[in-house]
């Protein structure tokens, strides 16, 4: 019998999809770094082996599925090509995959992880859904009519994917060591379009979504009366957010989620589109957009003694100033606190002046030093470069973390897509030990 091994397999996507051919009762295994991955608790409760790199690992029954993040000089990849071993790239691979279902590509520059957990569960109390989110969450459901997948726009992987839907969320610039310009994401975008095989769930707010074109019908979601999905009447409370949808100028249905923030609203819109496209019942939607408790690593909350400490994920300037927002209409008496780490120079060079902008929104900033790529150089960007564009932000370090205490009743946000979570953790041991 086949065996399936990922090279890489603690990648957020690549331990999804290990997860998902598990399920499906396929034999799966794979290889990494020593180093521990939090996607590793759920491969190991599946009893999935997990290796150490090391070329004996590939065998002629096998199909080698490999991470974007090795390249193919490593030993196994190298190895299996040798010995003839089917080798696919993990875009390559799901984009075969997807075939086999209805599949629904979640993709745009802020939002895909939220919008596919979101739209996973939702869809997945109507019908058989598998689904793949980019927080390492995967689940394989024998009979699948959905397949749900976060589409990612980085290098373009996302043209591997030829599916019957997707759900546009936005443009942005991002990934400026691949992307030149705003410009250059939309005509990734624009490509991907002319792939989607039945319609596009688009943001119609967006300059940059207004103006895709396709093969297919492509239906606006957003806050503006030109939208075929409006979200109107919106009310921000400390429990959660509710609005009325309107269809077409029509009224709909009024719904309540249990999160925070205008992009949660949104989120949560282009999911009631695409369901009310595809003939989901709308009591099935508001029942369980209503019980949704998030993804990973996005506005993931814990109490701590008087404080509140949220991880998230949010390493853009547009995310920052999300979270922030997300914050202050949940605790709207409380101090709100950044603590962020700048994933990879060439971003932070970038939007140097655009993350100094999202952070000023906080009542306090502490800055950790920047979390680099293995694929550039640091250049003469120093974090102090960021630190003079806020008044009052300070550098911040694990042996000094428990400077935080003195914020007693204060809501800490530590944001990032590098190891921010060490910090928090440093915090939450020496606090604890004080």
């Amino acid at each position: 019998m086949t065996t399936y091994h990922f090279v890489g397999i603690k990648g957020s996507g690549m331990s999804a999809l290990a997860l998902i051919l598990h399920d499906m009762d396929y034999n799966v295994q794979g290889s990494d770094v020593e180093k521990r991955f939090f996607t590793q608790e759920a491969l190991e409760n599946r009893r999935i082996s997990i290796f150490p790199f090391d070329k004996k690992n590939i065998n002629e029954n096998q199909v080698v599925i490999a991470g974007n993040a090795f390249n193919d000089d490593n030993e196994e990849i190298a190895y299996a090509r040798e010995i003839g071993v089917p080798v696919y790239r993990y875009h390559e691979f799901l984009g075969n995959f997807i075939q086999n279902f209805t599949s629904i590509a979640v993709t745009g520059s802020h939002g895909k992880t939220s919008t596919t957990g979101l739209l996973a569960h939702v869809l997945s109390e109507a019908e058989p859904t598998s689904f793949l989110i980019g927080d390492g969450s995967g689940k394989g459901e024998k009979g699948s009519e959905y397949f749900v997948f976060e589409a990612c726009e980085y290098r373009r992987h996302f043209l591997a994917y030829k599916p019957d839907y997707a759900i546009m969320t936005n443009i942005d610039f991002d990934h400026p060591d691949y992307f030149k310009d705003v410009d250059d994401v939309f005509s990734a975008f624009q490509d991907m379009a002319m792939l989607v095989k039945k319609g596009i769930i688009a943001y119609g707010d967006d300059p940059y979504l207004q103006k895709i074109q396709a093969n297919v019908p492509v239906v606006f979601y957003g806050l503006d009366d030109q939208n075929d999905f409006q979200a109107a009447n919106i009310k921000k409370e400390t429990t959660g957010t509710t609005f009325d949808v309107y269809v077409r100028n029509t009224f709909y249905r009024t719904f309540t989620i249990p999160s925070y923030g205008l992009h949660n609203v949104l989120n949560a819109l282009s999911v009631v589109a695409l369901c009310h496209y595809e003939n989901i019942p709308g009591e099935i939607i508001e029942e369980h957009l209503a019980s949704f408790n998030g993804v990973k690593r996005r506005f993931s909350e814990k109490t701590f003694g008087s404080q509140v400490l949220i991880d998230d994920y949010a390493h853009h300037p547009t995310e920052i100033k999300a979270t922030i927002e997300a914050a202050q209409q949940k605790y709207p008496e409380r101090e709100v606190v950044a603590i962020f780490q700048p994933h990879t120079f060439t971003r932070t060079k970038t939007f140097l002046d655009e993350f100094a902008e999202s952070l000023r929104e906080a009542d306090s900033v502490y800055l950790c030093d920047i979390f680099g790529s293995a694929r550039e150089a640091d250049g003469a960007l120093k974090i102090d470069d960021l630190i003079s564009k806020i008044p009052n932000a300070k550098l911040i370090t694990e042996d000094a973390i428990n400077v935080l205490a003195k914020h007693s009743k204060g809501v800490l946000l530590f944001m990032g897509a590098g190891d921010i979570q060490k910090f928090q953790q440093a915090y939450e041991q020496q606090k604890s030990v004080s």
